[in-house]
């Protein structure tokens, strides 16, 4: 029998969808992979999903909310850019959702 495949993180077919991991509270913004997110010296990164792209959000001017099970929702969306690229979407229970 084939050992179970990891289910996290997991992207969609259109790569509009990833499942986000929540990484300990501490890790630096310079350690986050696509998908990860972090409280670091009390405010919260996240690095966008998009492997293609190294961009990571501040998400100092967002609302949080941290649910019982771990995951945080974050608001308004997330825009996130440099001068090539950018991100725009949100970050629902641990889920990232491409606009």
């Amino acid at each position: 029998m084939p050992a179970p495949q990891p289910t996290l993180p997991w992207v969609s077919e259109s790569r509009k969808i990833t499942q986000g991991v929540r990484r300990p509270d501490g890790t630096g913004p310079h350690e986050l992979e696509p998908g990860d997110h972090a409280k670091h010296k009390g405010q919260w990164f996240g690095r966008i999903p998009n492997g293609d792209l190294f961009l990571t959000a501040n998400m100092a001017n967002h609302s949080i909310e941290e649910h019982e099970d771990g995951t945080i929702s974050v608001s308004p969306s997330i825009l996130c850019d440099n001068s090539k690229e950018y991100w725009h979407g949100f970050l629902t229970r641990g889920v990232w959702r491409e606009c």
